[in-house]
């Protein structure tokens, strides 16, 4: 597909799965991200792949596990309340070193809440979501052509370091439509998987996917091994956008679609003669704590915007380290934040002043 198409965002989320080699989806429907299973459904048996809709989340995730394991380039997606259910599931892929890509169309809560946008599972997704010591790569498009982008990338992402991958959007990004094109990306030069469970052809020993390790010992030395690699994930895949920051003197920090709304707002108060710019996370984790650490040393200070009671505000204030203030506003439960607020907000930090 080289032309550009009018798509919803569920739906170019499993297209663009399945052009980056994905052949097999495990998944249960919940509003707001049910679009990526239904087309899973219908376009997996064309491509010769396997669409599985699972007896429950638990199950789902647990599918995928096994998938992964065999190597296979696997996704799953659901929506926040599902997510919580596959989180022990995500804390074995990754205890297992295992790569899969996992979509969080994310929804107010907490507990059933709503099937409005939200994005709330910011805590959920980038401080583990599961148990232990732990870290998923998480993706935050804000587009739906970035959207595409992003989720070819994350195959190649979660192949690279043998770790889960999560695009995290909300049900504003998976319902709306815009035009997008699928590139044929070239994609990243990747290591033989060596490592899969997949028959051994008795060319070698069996391959064993685990993730228990009875001597204290053992187990210490695989996570501090895993972190070493997270540094190298922190040098080289941080990825941020940096709008109209050279002068600015309040800078906004915020993701996914509200970064869009904060745009708008940004054209209003540069009109009024208000120098604000925006800081937009592309990876929550690693998060570009640099970005904001430079960023201080010019700004007067900082506004998070969020549609949560305030979450990635907290990684904001650790990266900025004290050196300018960092304000917060949130609107919750499924309500999108206005153009109109987020002027509001600017003005009162400078009022405060």
């Amino acid at each position: 597909m080289a032309d550009k198409v009018l798509m919803k965002g569920n739906e170019v989320i499993a297209e663009a799965a399945m052009q980056a080699g994905c052949k097999l989806f495990f998944g249960y429907p919940i509003t707001p991200q049910t679009e990526i299973s239904a087309y899973m459904a219908k376009r997996m048996p064309k491509i010769g792949g396997t669409f599985l809709q699972a007896e429950s989340e638990v199950a789902a995730i647990n599918m995928v596990y096994g998938a992964a394991g065999a190597g296979a380039r696997v996704m799953t997606s659901s929506s926040s309340p599902g997510i919580s259910l596959k989180s022990e599931g995500i804390s074995y892929i990754a205890g297992s070193d295992l790569p899969c890509v996992i979509v969080n169309i994310v929804r107010g809560g907490p507990g059933l809440g709503g099937i409005q946008p939200a994005q709330s599972d910011y805590f959920q997704a980038v401080k583990g979501g599961g148990h232990g010591d732990y870290h998923m790569i998480v993706l935050a498009p804000s587009s739906i052509q970035e959207l595409a982008d992003i989720t070819q990338d994350a195959f190649d992402i979660a192949d690279q370091y043998r770790m889960p991958v999560m695009i995290m959007g909300d049900g504003m990004l998976g319902q709306m439509m815009e035009p997008v094109s699928f590139s044929n990306r070239k994609g990243r030069e990747l290591p033989e998987k060596t490592w899969a469970a997949c028959g051994t052809e008795g060319k070698r020993k069996h391959n064993i996917i685990n993730s228990l390790y009875i001597e204290a010992e053992d187990l210490e030395k695989l996570v501090v091994a895993r972190y070493e690699k997270y540094k190298e994930i922190e040098k080289n895949e941080v990825k941020w956008e940096s709008y109209m920051t050279d002068d600015a003197e309040i800078i906004i920090a915020a993701y996914g679609t509200i970064a869009r709304v904060a745009k708008t707002a940004i054209a209003t108060l540069r009109k009024n003669g208000v120098r604000v710019g925006l800081i937009r996370p592309i990876t929550l984790w690693p998060f570009p704590a640099q970005a904001f650490a430079d960023a201080a040393e010019k700004a007067d200070g900082f506004l998070t915007v969020e549609m949560s009671m305030g979450q990635m505000v907290e990684d904001v204030r650790l990266a900025v380290n004290g050196k300018k203030p960092v304000s917060f506003f949130g609107r919750t439960g499924g309500v999108i934040p206005t153009p109109d607020e987020i002027c509001e907000a600017v003005m009162a930090m400078k009022e405060a002043k």
